[in-house]
């Protein structure tokens, strides 16, 4: 338990532990006022202030200082008094949430009149620095958020450790030129199609192998640092087409989104028709939209005359509809 500074007055200290500050008044008469000493709590030093006279006062307030005028506290708290004799009496404040600058910032009046010795406590449920110039407050506590990053980051490196120390792995993966180790149980989480592999009686499972030889090493690494949280973007980048075929096969969707979403960026002369395939094979609407709004609204088909003759002859009948309807709904008589 860390204490705040000790002034002249044996009951003027506030204990404090985490996130409780407690004054503990040994005497106060029918019309006193005392004023306890700096304690801290969060980044801030405080002062409770108690004054009775017909009606019983309580203040919570920081410390007048550069840091309170330059990062304000936004407080969220409550505020307790009770006393310790027979017929132990308690009176709880509502839950306050206030930007705390001065002693006139927050003033609570007490339904009950306290005499002699009583303690007053203060909770602060939640800390933040408030923004002078009307942003969003700061927090300087970990909040659920925070909590929950950290916890996520902290798994992505058990399983990334998992992944390249080949830690208690049990399948091989065959690719068309290497081979990979990896865990059934996370490749079964990750993908519904690895699940029945292992779910069943079926020969990956008695085998405790995949064959993956429609992928290279580097692509199906690259797989597997996805699903394992620890690809880098360049092997994103480089193996995004493999990996669309995957995540196709696999049924990954978060994986095949982020594809798609990837292919749509970088969208030019040199690979629209190859998107535009691609976006048909693995029915990516919005990719699809995205390559016929280039090659017709954007009129860029007039730029590939040798390419189209070539793509025309090998592309699937439907698509060659749904293009030639481009072409209809982008052509505008004179």
């Amino acid at each position: 338990m860390s204490t705040g500074s000790t002034g002249s007055a044996g009951d003027s200290k506030v204990e404090t532990i985490a996130r409780l500050g407690q004054w503990r008044i040994e005497s106060f008469g029918p019309c006193s006022y005392r004023r306890s000493d700096s304690f801290k709590l969060g980044i801030w030093n405080w002062y409770l202030s108690v004054e009775k006279n017909r009606v019983m006062l309580i203040r919570l307030y920081p410390e007048p200082c550069r840091l309170t005028k330059e990062q304000p506290p936004l407080a969220r708290f409550v505020l307790r008094v009770s006393n310790t004799a027979p017929g132990r009496r308690c009176c709880v404040s509502p839950v306050h949430e206030k930007v705390l600058r001065g002693s006139d910032d927050f003033v609570w009046q007490v339904d009950s009149m306290f005499h002699g010795r009583f303690t007053v406590d203060v909770e602060f449920l939640d800390l933040k620095i408030a923004s002078i110039i009307g942003g969003e407050p700061s927090p300087i506590w970990p909040d659920e958020g925070m909590l929950q990053s950290l916890a996520s980051r902290s798994s992505l490196c058990c399983l990334s450790r998992m992944l390249s120390e080949s830690i208690h792995t049990d399948v091989m993966i065959h690719t068309s030129d290497g081979n990979l180790r990896a865990h059934k149980a996370v490749l079964s989480a990750t993908s519904p199609v690895f699940a029945s592999m292992f779910l069943h009686d079926l020969r990956e499972n008695q085998s405790s192998t995949i064959d993956i030889n429609d992928m290279s090493l580097g692509s199906c690494s690259a797989l597997l640092g996805y699903i394992y949280g620890d690809i880098n973007q360049d092997d994103f980048w480089k193996h995004r087409v493999a990996l669309l075929a995957a995540a196709d096969k696999y049924d990954i969707a978060d994986l095949k989104n982020c594809c798609e979403e990837s292919l749509v960026e970088d969208i030019g002369l040199e690979n629209v028709l190859e998107r535009l395939q691609e976006a048909w094979l693995y029915r990516l609407a919005r990719l699809k939209k995205a390559c016929m709004s280039y090659l017709f609204e954007f009129g860029k088909i007039h730029d590939l005359r040798d390419e189209i003759d070539v793509f025309f002859r090998q592309a699937d009948r439907e698509l060659m509809v749904e293009m030639f309807h481009e072409i209809l709904a982008a052509w505008k008589p004179i």
